[in-house]
């Protein structure tokens, strides 16, 4: 394999003695240019693997650069080298199209992580392999152009925002990006952050120390520490109350955390992915989400389709979630009737594919033998016609203290009682019961679970 060689742009001449002997012990060559008209006479006539430039420049800015290496250069992944404080430019030159960015004073520790990733994006000997179509389904418009983003941005290490709806993959997408880029190799540690009780949001964050709180016997990690190297998916990032939301930033945009108890920071290589269903922007307008965290984290945003955008995909799905249930279950693949295709491709998804696929598994578990009927799906909008159709000809009074229809709830009880009938009468035999009642024993098992007998 021929040595890597980065391209240093940068007038202080101590900073470019320091790159130079850090690159160099890193294994790496490196060509010099002072400013940027030098820099793109270089990128003419050598192929370069990395390319590391300050932002002030005798001839402009650096942000140029990035743009000019973006349109002739873009397989060379660019750093930006900012002043300290100067988060503004480093988030223009992201959004640009850097790769990453390293403040002054530069430490080298975290300058040897960024061109250690940004050198593997290129690597002949072990490419990356960017592809995700099969990991990723459909054929659609929309999930080509998502596919095509995620090669991208897996190229980045910027910060992505992943936004969309409920049941619409945001962490599949987020583990993707992981996958494709030069963490791969590293770990991705996702964490969904209204699941973390408000008290200890800063020690599963950030860590802690012995000692440092009542029930602390040990130090700790925290997720960041953890994280260290790969990747961090805070997912839900919208549900953060106001005080972890500014501690966050600041562990984001000085690449170190402090663990709770402890005197000093500790210097940490992560890439942020975060996600919610919620609208941000309008948290934003209301003073629920920090605006400056929100521009932190925002610096690329990936929405994601609502699979009612993108019907064409339902069959192709369709089929990857039964056969994905057919080797959980260790049994013979379903398969869908032309009728029960057909509504599928109508029903709207209020869920996306997460409703998708609790409606397969239910269909799949209820069907007699291994043919799903339209029946089978109990589509919401088929329930509750056939709900509208039943009250219209029984008129029925609802009771003060329930908002389930009494009809509903007359049905439910005779189904428990001629479940439990049948199971007493077997002796618990839950094959024999099934066969008792004239269903499967998947779907006595399904209606067990449904009624809270199946313990």
């Amino acid at each position: 394999m021929s040595q890597a060689i980065a391209l240093i742009v940068d007038d202080e001449p101590d900073i470019l003695e320091l790159l130079q002997i850090t690159l160099s012990r890193m294994g790496i060559d490196s060509k010099s240019a002072q400013n940027i008209s030098d820099a793109k006479k270089l990128l003419k006539t050598t192929s370069f693997d990395i390319c590391l430039t300050d932002l002030q420049l005798p001839d402009g800015n650096g942000l140029e650069l990035v743009e000019h290496i973006q349109k002739h250069c873009p397989t060379v992944p660019t750093a930006v080298i900012t002043a300290f404080g100067s988060m503004e430019i480093a988030i223009q030159a992201l959004k640009l199209g850097a790769f990453d960015f390293v403040s002054k004073p530069v430490d080298l520790k975290s300058l040897k992580a960024l061109v250690g990733s940004a050198i593997k994006i290129n690597n002949p000997v072990e490419p990356l392999d960017r592809r995700s179509r099969e990991k990723l389904l459909g054929d659609s418009g929309v999930m080509a152009t998502v596919r095509a983003k995620i090669a991208k941005l897996a190229r980045s290490q910027a910060p992505i925002y992943i936004s969309g709806e409920s049941g619409t993959g945001k962490e599949l997408v987020a583990k993707l990006i992981h996958e494709k880029g030069p963490r791969a190799d590293q770990k991705f540690v996702p964490i969904n952050c209204g699941a973390i009780p408000q008290e200890l949001m800063e020690s599963e964050f950030f860590g802690h120390k012995k000692g440092s709180f009542t029930g602390a016997i040990a130090d700790k990690k925290g997720l960041f520490q953890t994280a260290n190297g790969g990747t961090l998916f805070l997912d839900e990032i919208a549900d953060l109350p106001l005080h972890m939301q500014v501690k966050l930033l600041r562990a984001i945009q000085e690449k170190a955390i402090r663990p709770v108890g402890s005197d000093t920071e500790q210097i940490v290589d992560v890439r942020i992915l975060s996600a919610t269903h919620k609208n941000l922007a309008k948290l934003v307008e209301e003073g629920k989400f920090r605006q400056d965290l929100y521009y932190r984290i925002n610096v690329i945003e990936l929405p994601l389709p609502k699979l009612s955008q993108r019907q064409e995909d339902i069959p192709a799905l369709s089929e990857h979630i039964l056969n994905k249930l057919s080797r959980l279950h260790s049994s013979a693949k379903a398969h869908l009737t032309e009728s029960a295709r057909k509504a599928l491709s109508q029903y709207p998804f209020p869920g996306n594919v997460r409703e998708l696929e609790n409606i397969l598994e239910r269909a799949v578990t209820l069907c007699d033998g291994d043919t799903i009927h339209k029946e089978d799906l109990q589509l919401p909008n088929e329930t509750n016609r056939t709900s509208s159709t039943i009250s219209e000809v029984i008129p029925s009074q609802k009771t003060s203290n329930s908002t389930k229809p009494p009809l509903e709830d007359y049905l439910g009880t005779l189904e428990k009682e001629a479940i439990v009938n049948a199971l007493e009468k077997t002796r618990w035999n839950k094959t024999a019961a099934a066969k008792e009642l004239g269903i499967t024993f998947r779907a006595l098992r399904y209606r067990l679970k449904k009624l809270g007998l199946d313990d």
